[in-house]
């Protein structure tokens, strides 16, 4: 169903009736064409709705020199960002990607700029102690700057936007938390964030599906592949050599340095940073133990009207929520689409029960879109370590940059750069995030066989809080 609509007011789904001619008609709305999926309807690309734009690039086949300064493992944001830093430091720099590099979850995420922290402060505290928590929360806050000046400075074409984010709470107790969470920024980080009653939402976001929310202005988007592209392109001017389409087979000790071993051949190297995140493989067990890869899956609207998009995103900010199984979504950078994401749920193949579910929780939110067309579905690979926060750490002198749980595009960049600056002995390298490696994961060897009961388990849970905040609003109707 293609949506088109020519009022601004606000839609609701009883307004939304079909008739036989496969016209849609919404009560004060213009009426707007049904095209069935058998019938027309676009069919859906699994390859990125960011490729059409800025496809993953195929390199040229440089030869593997034998010997090195810096070998770098990955070549997403991590992986890049470290080389950028090394090589204009003059220090001589090979990137070894398995597949072209920015295919993984470099060119997949949601763009949204966040840097987000799982735990909540006091969370924080508990599991670190209360000056890591508010050097970790600091360190939050000077990454995403970072990333404004580095686009900035480096005249980055991404589109990037400081819109803000809203974040929706799914039940009243939620909200107060999120109320919580803006005075604390606004007091202790400077962050401007400020709390929405339900009654102002739809100057924010047109739906009723949340019970207020937060908006924080500190947070952006962008066009992650575009991004990577012109990070990609910083780093080859600069002098880093990036190999794609290279496997790494594994990093061992010879004769006082590393040895970097590939399917091209080998490299001796007096460093070695792995930056491979979700996307870390049995080349290194060791890592593979501690970062448990998750599917993460987008669907892109087909192009909705202006006055539509107006509606439903007034202020064209990214979006959150509270739910245990968490939505994310944003409207497109030029403003035609949203693009709705969230956790995937399944391990293997590309089953389509996945898109479905986010179909179903997109029209949750916004009604009016209940069979909207849908033209991409893609899914990549975040990981989640232990402490559930990014991590710096190293083992054996191999340096790590990862476990960015879903939030890479501040965090990757940043830790990279911190990687980098570790190796060149800099000051500014200190990093709240560098600190004892995270704990292996019980009974995980790389493949995460536990996910899709965990994903059962948190749905399970959002619906029974969906279900007792429901009958609390019709009570309190009631009295």
């Amino acid at each position: 169903m293609a949506v088109t609509a020519s009022s601004p007011n606000k839609v609701k789904a009883s307004n939304i009736r079909s008739n036989a001619t496969g016209r849609l008609h919404i009560t004060g709305v213009q009426a707007i064409d049904v095209h069935p999926g058998l019938h027309g309807a676009p069919m859906t690309q699994t390859q990125p709705y960011w490729w059409e734009a800025a496809p993953p690039s195929t390199l040229p086949r440089h030869p593997v020199a034998p010997r090195c300064d810096v070998a770098i493992v990955g070549a997403g944001y991590t992986g890049l960002s470290a080389a950028l830093t090394l090589a204009r430091a003059g220090r001589s720099v090979q990137v070894f990607d398995k597949i072209r590099p920015g295919e993984g979850a470099s060119t997949r995420n949601g763009g949204i700029a966040s840097g987000n922290l799982r735990p909540s402060y006091q969370e924080m505290v508990k599991s670190f102690g209360e000056a890591r928590a508010k050097a970790i929360q600091l360190e939050a806050k000077a990454a995403r700057e970072d990333l404004i000046r580095f686009i900035a400075d480096e005249k980055i074409d991404c589109d990037f936007k400081l819109t803000g984010r809203f974040s929706g709470a799914s039940n009243p107790h939620d909200y107060e938390g999120l109320a919580r969470e803006a005075d604390l920024l606004s007091r202790e980080l400077g962050v401007e964030a400020y709390a929405v009653p339900r009654a102002d939402q739809h100057a924010v976001l047109g739906t009723d599906f949340y019970h207020g929310g937060m908006v924080r202005n500190d947070i952006g988007g962008l066009h992650p592949a575009k991004f990577h592209a012109g990070m990609l392109r910083l780093a080859s001017e600069a002098g880093a050599v990036v190999h794609g389409e290279t496997a790494v087979l594994g990093v061992g000790a010879k004769a006082g340095r590393f040895e970097v071993s590939t399917d091209r051949g080998n490299v001796a190297c007096d460093h070695v940073i792995t930056g491979t995140n979700g996307y870390t493989d049995q080349s290194d067990k060791w890592l593979r133990r501690r970062l448990v890869p998750v599917r993460s899956r987008i669907i892109a609207t087909a192009p909705l009207s202006d006055n539509l998009m107006r509606q439903l995103m007034p202020k064209g900010v990214m979006c959150s929520e509270t739910r245990k199984l968490h939505y994310y979504y944003r409207p497109s950078p030029d403003g035609r689409r949203i693009l709705f994401g969230g956790r995937d749920g399944t391990i293997a193949g590309d089953p389509t029960w996945p898109t479905e579910n986010l179909k179903r929780a997109l029209a949750d939110i916004f009604p009016v879109l209940d069979g909207a067309d849908i033209t991409h579905s893609w899914y990549g690979h975040v990981a989640m370590n232990r402490d559930m926060i990014p991590r710096i750490f190293s083992k054996d002198g191999v340096r790590y940059a990862a476990g960015y749980c879903g939030s890479g595009v501040v965090w990757a960049r940043w830790a990279g750069q911190k990687a980098a600056q570790q190796v060149l002995g800099l000051p500014e390298a200190t990093s709240a995030l560098d600190f004892r490696p995270p704990a292996a994961v019980p009974f995980f060897n790389g493949t995460a066989w536990f996910m899709p009961a965990v994903f059962a388990w948190l749905t399970l849970q959002d619906r029974v809080d969906q279900l007792r905040t429901q009958r609390a609003t019709a009570r309190e109707r009631t009295i």
